[in-house]
Order: structure tokens, then sequence, then C-alpha cells
């Protein structure tokens, strides 16, 4: 999202014959940082029918990057904020509880690192891809409208998802690093929730799959040739444990580990490219009156192999009401 490389640390790795090592690496780090591996609790929480929601969120990431050695590439950080607009709505999908999101983020940042002795600074700015996802309880979570819902509570819930990132943000085949990846990512996930009073356990289990990007740095000096960009898919695994205090106030433990995710250049595996990291962090979420909220998070690498080590802070206002869409 925020790594560049100059003409200098390209004829760098030209000179040092690991141009192709550099590509698929670099590039896996742009993914690792471009779509952050998801710490959500409550993600499949039952709302009434036509429930919608407004959140406006900032995100600061702030930390290293780790090549595992794979490249000549020392001391590398980052810094780098992200500002995301979701719309949210439940709806009736076969007498079941279901929502519609849609999330459009924009992101700021800089990069530093030292290539072979050679100090190397970048910046990026602009849209990231947007995201869709549509979940439905299958169990659980049937649809209620506001009369219903208020005698309703929650014990067991059993649901499934499909998150989509589809062929946006802001992309150059010319260039090493962009913003968009120009290419297509599925995330079908299935998801558990049980409550026991104030306490509430949620857990995930998904898979991220990738289109192929058909024109990865191609058509300049460097690489004037069209190459062709491939990713295996990503597995993540997602657990939270939180606690209400009184109805919308609530707080979370957060953690997480995904695995996979290697990548290959013109049908060539990049060694040392597969991702197994984890993830920690806490999550509050605090009413300011009826239809508002503040949510606020932390978390932090807990185990990083490969790519970034961030610390992550974000504080997120939402605006809900009940109604259908005009």
């Amino acid at each position: 999202m925020i790594c560049d490389v100059s003409i200098f640390l390209k004829m760098r790795f030209l000179a040092a014959g690991l141009f192709g090592t550099a590509l698929l690496l670099t590039c896996d780090l742009f993914a690792l940082v471009g779509r952050p591996q998801d710490l959500a609790p409550r993600a499949y929480l039952v709302t009434p029918v036509h429930t919608n929601a407004v959140t406006l969120t900032y995100a600061f990431f702030d930390g290293s990057i780790t090549f595992d050695g794979t490249v000549p590439i020392t001391g590398a950080t980052a810094r780098f904020n992200v500002s995301v607009i979701n719309f949210s709505h439940s709806l009736n999908f076969f007498r079941r509880s279901a929502n519609v999101l849609v999330s459009l983020p924009y992101g700021v940042g800089n990069f530093r690192g030292n290539v072979m002795g050679a100090e190397t600074l970048a910046y990026r700015s602009g849209l990231l891809p947007a995201t869709i996802r549509f979940s439905v309880n299958l169990k659980g979570g049937q649809a209620m409208n506001v009369q219903e819902f208020r005698n309703w509570s929650q014990k067991t819930l059993l649901g499934v998802s499909l998150k989509v990132l589809p062929l946006t943000g802001q992309y150059d085949p010319t260039k090493l690093i962009n913003l968009g990846n120009n290419r297509w990512a599925f995330k079908p996930e299935l998801g558990y929730s049980r409550r026991w009073g104030h306490l509430l356990l949620d857990g995930y289990g998904g898979a991220w799959f990738f289109t192929t990007n058909p024109e990865f740095f191609s058509h300049n000096q460097f690489s004037p040739a069209t190459n062709t960009q491939t990713q295996s898919p990503i597995g993540s695994f997602e657990g939270h444990l939180s606690y209400d205090f009184k109805p919308r106030l609530w707080f979370s433990l957060d953690a997480n580990y995904w695995f996979g995710g290697s990548t290959s250049l013109n049908g060539l595996q990049g060694p040392g490219t597969v991702q197994r990291n984890s993830r920690v962090g806490l999550t509050a979420s605090i009413p300011i009156s009826r239809r508002q909220s503040v949510k606020v998070s932390y978390n932090n690498g807990a185990y990083i192999k490969y790519g970034g080590n961030f610390q992550n802070i974000s504080v997120g206002w939402q605006y809900s009401w009940l109604g259908r869409p005009n």
C-alpha cells in the first residue's frame, strides 16, 4: 500500500542478479500491507431486518517489515494511515438474518529501508481496493423485525460469509508497487458465536483466493515484456472473547493466525514467501447516543515470520438507523 522502490533500488537489484526474487517478495509484502489480516469481533452479529449503519474509521499502522533473510533489505519500516467509509444493511435472506457490507478505503504512508547499504525512501497516497461482504446466519439467527428482536436472546450462532475485493484501487502496470492489486480476491468464511450471559465467544475460519494479475510490473525499461503474478491461497483463523458491561458497551480480546500465500512470477514460485503470522489485540465499543457509537481497537504482531510487523490503532464512529433505504 505504501512501499515504493526507487530506480536506484531497482538497479541495485539488477546488478546483484536478484531482480526476479525482489519482484516476488516485494509484491508479497504489499499484499500484507494493503490487505491487513482481519481482527473483527462480532462479525456475525444479529440485528433487526432493515438495520443500516454508516461507519467512518481511521487506522494508523507503524512498524517494521521482516524479509527473513530472503533479500538484501535491512531496517525496513513503514508508517501509514488508512481512512475507511463503510455502509452496512441487514436483510431477510430466506428467513435468515443476513448482512451486506461495502467498504471504500484510502491510504497514505511512507516506507524506509536499506537496500545493500543504500537508504531508500518512498511515499504512496490513493484509493485501495474496495471490499464487499455478504454474510448470513444459518443457525440461531432467524430474520426478525424490531418487536421479535426485543424478545430474542442469542445462544449459538453459525454463519457463513463471502468477502470480495474487486478489481479496484489505483494501479499502474509500469510501477513495481501499486495501491491496487489488478486482480480479484475472494474470502469464504465459516463463523461460530456462542453467548454465556455477559460473555461472548466468536471463532472464524476462512481462506483467501486470488485471481492472476496479468500485468505485473510490465511495459517499462526494466521489464519491457508482460509479467503475470499469482498467489496461492491464504488460510486464516480468528478468535474473540468479549464481555458486555451493558447493551452496546463491550470489550473484546482478539487474536488471529494466517498461513500460506506464496507468490509466483511467470510461473516461478518465490522462495521464502510463505506466510505464518499471528496478531493479538483489544477492541472496545462505547455508545454515545441511541444511534451513535465509537469503537477503538489496538493490535500488534504476536508472531511474524514474514511480512509486516505493525502496531495498529484504529478509531471508528458509527451512525445506525432502522428503515428501508430509499
